[in-house]
């Protein structure tokens, strides 16, 4: 589908993840229906992030984007069910061999459990400083559900979210805000994404061979998204 121009304007590790999303069917083009209802030309599947090759440069993007970004210390990584738990786990095993950086990871339950250890959460305690680990942000639905579960717990502070992908669509709102921007606003954490659309569209762009996909996108953008 793509041609051999390269892409300057953005930086290598994201082009990588990009291709990589691509060539996997993680990221793809066509119709598709969000869980906030709107129709969308491209999607991206974290659900097909299950091969050792795709898991490890997952888990390298945020190991990267905890490091370099605004993302301040924090003791614990929660991941909400269900795609958060893997990509929860697999960012706490790179950070510790990567940099021998010792976090604990912890992820919710979607139905509480009646016997055994009973409860709804699994893994380190919600307590310290906590980093929200997700997919996709579109409207802000899913982390304003995973909040309202660390709100429950009097030892969590939230001090940061990293999203796979930013969408960069309006929030709930009526002030054209977008998501994100509302997200920090509200609960007053930066929230940073491995990529974000005005990535993909950059790609597309610049690397060729995309001009149906790429005018499909671009109209759902100037209907739903916030140029940042």
């Amino acid at each position: 589908m793509s041609s051999s121009q390269t892409v300057k304007s953005l930086d290598p590790a994201k082009i990588a993840f990009i291709e990589s999303a691509i060539e996997n069917g993680v990221l793809c083009f066509g119709q598709y229906t969000l869980k906030s209802g709107r129709i969308s030309p491209y999607f991206f599947n974290a659900g097909l992030l299950y091969t050792g090759s795709l898991l490890s440069a997952t888990a390298n993007a945020y190991a990267k984007i905890l490091r370099t970004s605004r993302i301040p210390e924090f003791d614990v990584l929660f991941g909400p069910a269900y795609k958060g738990i893997s990509l929860a786990a697999i960012t706490a095993v790179k950070l510790y061999e990567a940099e021998g950086k010792e976090v604990g990871y912890a992820y919710n339950r979607k139905e509480k459990k009646d016997h055994g250890e009973g409860g709804n959460m699994v893994g380190y305690p919600l307590k310290g400083r906590i980093v929200i680990i997700d997919d996709v942000l579109t409207r802000g639905t899913a982390i304003r559900e995973a909040i309202a579960i660390l709100n429950q717990h009097p030892e969590a502070k939230l001090v940061g979210i990293v999203q796979l992908v930013d969408r960069q669509e309006k929030g709930q709102g009526e002030g054209g805000k977008s998501t994100v921007q509302e997200v920090e606003e509200e609960f007053g954490v930066p929230v940073e994404p491995i990529i974000a659309l005005n990535d993909i569209l950059r790609y597309m762009e610049e690397k060729g061979g995309w001009e149906k996909q790429l005018e499909e996108v671009k109209k759902y953008r100037a209907q739903y998204g916030v140029e940042l």
